[in-house]
């Protein structure tokens, strides 16, 4: 088997789901050009928002192997760091190929051009810095740099296959590559919290860094970034774009309440559902005025469904809540550990973000200086908080 005109088509109707036409023909055709069956492993997990997770076998399936493959769908190729072996189906997520839709809209995004130098943070499998190697040229214009030895790998000799030779290397991407320097484009194929500044003072002044930027507080955003002259840089959001965490900034598991510590419970007449989808302007403000960290679950247990949403201190696992809904309860339970009152200061930031007249997540904006980020509302005078 192989590309078919027609998986290909569908490959690249994919990239613009909602046919906005917003992403650009050079892009269009480095997707064409660029085949995504050589960054595939031969054995793949497919982990969609609906339904089990399942995997995908070029020997036992070829078809359905190469149908996913030319799908929008995102393929999972590493769990747990590699700790996990993909048919246990189930671990964190720690490398995969990303939907081709959202990698488009980066790339859209970053607006490469030929003759670019381009830092990529995040090799991954190695497709996006084919793209790249496309766009702007494969005789020393691309950098990429992937934490994790195993997977620079791999990515190298997928890169070989398609023909692809940019300089690879293997270390933490946050603290960029600067032997390289200065780039015109810095693009970053991991979530991240705070934006490291080497970036910015490795990409020259005009140059563009563009992220998944994820505070914490709700979903994650496609931050785009300009370099300026004075060091700094600053930009807008986007849109959004989820990717797992850069390993750096990885959240700190929670902790138990040790001994003598304990859980404080009372109730609440806030739906805690309510928080949970007020929105990214309201995420946004929540997470710029608290700094926390929050995600919910849904599920059933022998009581009837639930579903409960998470609040904690990145820096302090031991400073905790969770709000449990359920479709009988009048009032909800809250229980509160450690020192600081995270669920309390949720709600307070919320009522502030109300106060502003609930602002649009497209108001929102980030600097980013050598002494840290400031988040803004509209304008950059305009700080909301920093980080």
């Amino acid at each position: 088997m192989s590309v078919t005109p027609e998986r290909l088509a569908r490959l690249i109707a994919g990239l613009d789901p909602e046919g906005s036409g917003d992403i650009s023909e050079s892009i269009t055709d480095a997707v064409r050009a660029v085949p995504r069956h050589l960054f595939i492993p031969d054995l793949g997990l497919v982990v969609e928002e609906e339904g089990a997770p399942y995997l995908i076998d070029r020997d036992l399936d070829p078809a359905t192997w190469w149908d996913t493959v030319y799908s929008p769908s995102i393929i999972v190729t590493q769990l747990d760091d590699g700790a996990t072996r993909l048919d246990a189906l189930h671990g964190d997520s720690t490398s995969s190929a990303s939907a081709p839709s959202t990698v488009a809209d980066l790339l859209n995004h970053l607006a490469p051009e030929p003759g670019h130098r381009v830092l990529e943070i995040g090799t991954g499998t190695g497709y996006t810095a084919a793209l790249l190697s496309h766009l702007v040229g494969d005789r020393g214009e691309v950098t990429s740099i992937e934490v994790d030895p195993a997977v620079a790998e791999q990515a190298g000799k997928n890169l070989a296959a398609a023909g692809c030779t940019p300089t690879l290397l293997v270390g933490d991407g946050a603290r960029g590559a600067p032997d390289g320097a200065p780039y015109d484009r810095v693009h970053v194929t991991c979530g991240v919290r705070d934006v490291p500044y080497p970036w910015v003072q490795q990409c020259r002044p005009g140059g563009v860094i563009v992220l998944p930027w994820h505070p914490g507080y709700g979903t994650s955003h496609a931050l785009r970034l300009v370099v300026q002259e004075d060091g700094t840089a600053a930009g807008t959001i986007e849109g959004f774009a989820g990717y797992m965490m850069m390993r750096s900034q990885r959240p700190i598991p929670c902790q138990s309440p040790p001994p003598g510590k304990e859980r404080r419970h009372y109730r609440t007449a806030l739906d805690p559902r309510a928080l949970d989808q007020l929105g990214a302007g309201a995420d946004l403000a929540i997470g710029t005025l608290t700094g926390l960290r929050s995600h919910s679950v849904e599920g059933h247990d022998e009581d009837s469904a639930y579903v409960r949403v998470f609040v904690a201190d990145p820096d302090d696992p031991s400073s905790w809540a969770v709000a449990t809904w359920r479709p009988e309860s009048a009032d909800h339970r809250v229980q509160q550990v450690g020192d600081r009152p995270v669920w309390d200061e949720v709600l307070q930031a919320y009522a502030q973000w109300v106060r502003w007249g609930e602002p649009h997540w497209r108001r929102f904006g980030v600097t980013v200086t050598p002494e840290g980020q400031r988040v803004w509302l509209d304008t950059p005078d305009q700080v909301l908080g920093s980080t």
